[in-house]
């Protein structure tokens, strides 16, 4: 019979970092088209800002990436660090 040592397994999770350069930004708004819950235009020049940086919720992950893949002027850049809990 294994030990408890031997049956636990390590739990590994990752956090979703988003940055965006505005200075990069053509201010086209696809990312607000494909995920407006994470990213929004400013009113005065129309680029990007975000909503949220750090680990926006699971169901809106992969349209984070989207919006990362389809930007003009790849203003937008993602990392994930992994967590051991």
């Amino acid at each position: 019979m294994p030990s408890d040592k031997e049956t636990r397994k390590k739990v590994t999770t990752s956090e979703m970092k988003i940055s965006v350069e505005p200075h990069k930004c053509v201010a086209s708004g696809m990312c607000v088209l494909v995920e407006d819950s994470v990213f929004d235009q400013d009113e005065t020049t129309g680029t990007v800002r975000l909503l949220v940086d750090t680990d926006p919720p699971p169901d809106v992950r992969e349209n984070v990436r989207e919006a990362a893949r389809v930007c003009p002027a790849l203003a937008i850049s993602i990392s994930a660090d992994a967590l051991s809990a």
